[in-house]
């Protein structure tokens, strides 16, 4: 059995998968998925999972370098955001590297989904609890 903290395993095997520059998505509930993209659908009820503990699992095993947020995210939903952003300065200061934040409109985050590898839908209820992953390099 595995041991690490991520033990979904479609979440485990996507991100086994990335390279250099590819994405995934973890998104809130409405979130919508598009045809081409692979939807990994962990809600159980209004709020389990979390954004924030998928999150959490996600950042143990994934080296990121980059994550875009829709910008309506800081003003519509302060604690995800505080929460993204506090999770983001542990991993550099534990780590020691540096993460690029990117920040488009909410249609815009939409269109870019697109060309993510996989989307992870939680069970968030919340708005603008989406956020897209790039992916780094481990050395």
């Amino acid at each position: 059995m595995k041991k690490g903290v991520l033990l979904n395993s479609e979440v485990s095997y996507i991100i086994s998968r990335l390279g250099h520059g590819d994405s995934i998505v973890i998104g809130d509930s409405g979130l919508p998925v598009p045809d081409n993209c692979k939807r990994i659908d962990l809600a159980v009820s209004r709020g389990i999972p979390s954004f924030l503990d998928v999150l959490d699992a996600v950042l143990a095993e994934q080296r990121v370098e980059e994550l875009v947020l829709a910008k309506e995210i800081k003003e519509k939903n302060t604690v995800i955001y505080e929460g993204i952003i506090s999770r983001i300065k542990e991993l550099e200061n534990n780590e020691g590297y540096k993460v690029k934040i990117t920040e488009v409109s909410h249609e815009e985050f939409k269109i870019l989904n697109k060309d993510s590898k996989a989307i992870i839908r939680t069970g968030e209820c919340t708005p603008y609890a989406n956020i897209l992953l790039k992916s780094g390099v481990v050395f």
